[in-house]
């Protein structure tokens, strides 16, 4: 597996684009396309919220129902979500005007929307920005970064990566790109995300392996706690690369089952470092666990765990923060076997063994809680499984960007 440059644009076949249309303030990218030159199987995972917003219930449907896709489109600024049957009605009919431009069937459309909950699409910025964004649709590089860009709401950076991989010596590549800042909670699937294949393979072989990549990359994602009304992620494989179709859990399925994990982590940890007012990416790994669940409770409790997130701010080396956020977890252990360590670039440092403080040169660990990206491991000496979680530090200014959302 070779990592590559792009996102949705680098498997063979699909193209997009990424303009404004005017549903934000100001001339800033709001809106994206993604075309595939061939109808694909599609795959999805939507969020857990009860409160769903219109275009996870059309793209559930589509997904779920429908026997292809071929297009998708976003827009950033007005979330489509609390919208009522008018919300889902503007769903179809951006399916609509898409399909009629595009030349291809309206169930064949995916919809996706992100920004403000309770606003109603703008659709006549809405059917314009799909008129523009058709004769602009291109395979480059550049044309995938556009359409990165175009979705992005409190996101400081765009957001994608793509990886080549060889099944049977057929060349195949998987790409993505996905938004997401705020409102960044497990489970599932805590942003946006677009993945694009060139892989053929079956409907149901390409929703389970989504299904399986999701819980140990976006389900292990917290920025703040909150759960969006429109976590989605859709995953389109056009086939276009030639191979021999998966139709099985053979050795072809878990080379491409092993690059959509290594595109979707990629995705998954950007999301974490850009939480809002981040200044820093937190990841937690915890190891020796008795089972794989054990390990996933546990890394999720601390890595959402305020006071610990506020503590790697202020590159504290408050461990007893850690110990408490195990403890109320709900997962079995025994806090006086547990080791724990910190490191990033800086270095590695352990501070506790077997649950009590070690004597560790505070000046060190705070070197080390210093850099962008920083390491908390856990070691509850119970077995062989282990997780990991991602989030980032807890600052003043997720509170300043919070308040002034709307405004």
């Amino acid at each position: 597996m070779k990592k590559m440059e792009g996102g949705v644009t680098a498997a063979k076949g699909f193209q997009a684009a990424g303009i404004a249309a005017g549903i934000k303030k100001g001339n800033i990218k709001d809106m994206a396309m993604i075309y595939s030159e061939k109808p694909c199987v599609a795959a999805g995972t939507f969020t857990t919220n009860v409160v769903k917003a219109a275009p996870v219930k059309w793209d559930q449907n589509q997904v779920y129902h429908k026997p292809f896709a071929q297009a998708v489109i976003c827009n950033s600024g007005v979330a489509n979500a609390c919208t009522g049957e008018e919300g889902y009605a503007y769903c179809r009919m951006t399916a609509e005007i898409a399909a009629g431009v595009l030349g291809i069937p309206e169930d064949s459309v995916l919809v996706a929307s992100t920004g403000v909950i309770g606003a109603q699409l703008p659709m006549t910025n809405l059917a314009q920005g799909i008129e523009k964004l058709v004769p602009v649709l291109s395979d480059s590089l550049e044309a995938g970064t556009l359409a990165a860009q175009a979705i992005m709401t409190t996101d400081t950076v765009r957001k994608e990566t793509a990886v080549t991989f060889e099944i049977d010596g057929i060349t195949v590549t998987v790409g993505g790109m996905c938004k997401g800042s705020g409102m960044i909670h497990p489970n599932m699937c805590t942003m946006l995300g677009f993945v694009t294949t060139d892989v053929d393979i079956s409907k149901e072989l390409l929703q389970e392996a989504l299904g399986d990549v999701v819980c140990d990359t976006y389900n292990m994602v917290s920025v703040d706690g909150d759960t969006s009304t429109n976590d989605t992620v859709l995953l389109l494989a056009n086939g276009m690369a030639g191979n021999a179709k998966i139709t099985e859990k053979n050795a072809s399925y878990n080379a491409f089952k092993e690059a959509l994990k290594e595109v979707n982590t990629e995705l998954a940890k950007a999301i974490a470092a850009d939480g809002e007012g981040a200044t820093a990416l937190f990841e937690v790994k915890v190891i020796g666990a008795e089972s794989k669940e054990q390990a996933v409770t546990l890394s999720k409790s601390i890595v959402t765990s305020s006071l610990t997130k506020a503590a790697i701010f202020g590159h504290d080396a408050n461990w007893g923060r850690i110990l408490c956020a195990m403890g109320y977890s709900g997962a079995a252990f025994d806090p006086e076997k547990v080791d724990l360590f910190f490191e990033s670039k800086a270095g590695k440092l352990k501070i506790v063994e077997d649950g009590i403080a070690l004597d560790y040169s505070e000046e060190e660990a705070t070197k080390i809680l210093s850099e962008k990206e920083v390491t908390a491991v856990a070691d509850v000496k119970m077995g062989d499984a282990s997780a990991t979680a991602w989030g980032c530090d807890l600052t003043y200014d997720y509170v300043k960007i919070n308040a002034d959302y709307r405004s």
